[in-house]
């Protein structure tokens, strides 16, 4: 399968802008982004519509991890997706230039939570993006029952159009 990821402009930089302010303890912020989504043949298109950052509450103290949600942030999240019937996408940063990896961590973490939103849209996609200063990389499951696949593209709309390759 074939994964296209498009997002605008005008929202990256609002992600990208939340994501960059500080938290009273935890390391970094994190937030989901809802998109719609569109198939193909083979091919599944990923709109991004809308973000929303955790609340400063919502992040519990863990110097483990650059951030931890807690569970009211997961049970908001949940509540998202079922009241929009879309994907849900978590989003954090790693900084830096060039196409983002997702740490061991990440990895690990991303596939714990991001399956309980099949709970509540079952028919939609679900996944994580990592946002790099000038890139993205993501993963995303078309179902709870098989393993994730990486973003192959990704598309910033807005002038002039920016594409890149995910990991």
């Amino acid at each position: 399968m074939k994964t296209r990821f498009k997002i605008t402009r005008a929202l990256l930089a609002s992600i990208r802008r939340d994501l960059d302010r500080p938290h009273p303890f935890a390391y970094e912020r994190v937030g989901f982004i809802s998109a719609g989504l569109a198939t193909a043949g083979d091919n599944l298109l990923i709109l991004a519509r809308n973000y929303r950052p955790l609340m400063d509450h919502e992040y519990l103290p863990n110097i483990s991890v650059g951030a931890m949600m807690g569970p009211d942030a997961i049970r908001s999240a949940l509540q998202w997706a079922l009241e929009t019937g879309g994907a849900m996408f978590h989003v954090h940063t790693h900084g830096g230039f060039g196409v983002p990896s997702f740490s061991t961590i990440d990895i690990c973490e991303n596939a714990k939570f991001v399956l309980d939103f099949f709970k509540v849209a079952s028919y939609a996609a679900h996944g994580a993006i990592v946002l790099s200063n000038d890139a993205v990389s993501g993963q995303v499951w078309c179902n709870r029952n098989e393993p994730y696949e990486f973003i192959q593209d990704f598309v910033e709309v807005g002038v002039p159009i920016r594409k890149w390759r995910g990991t």
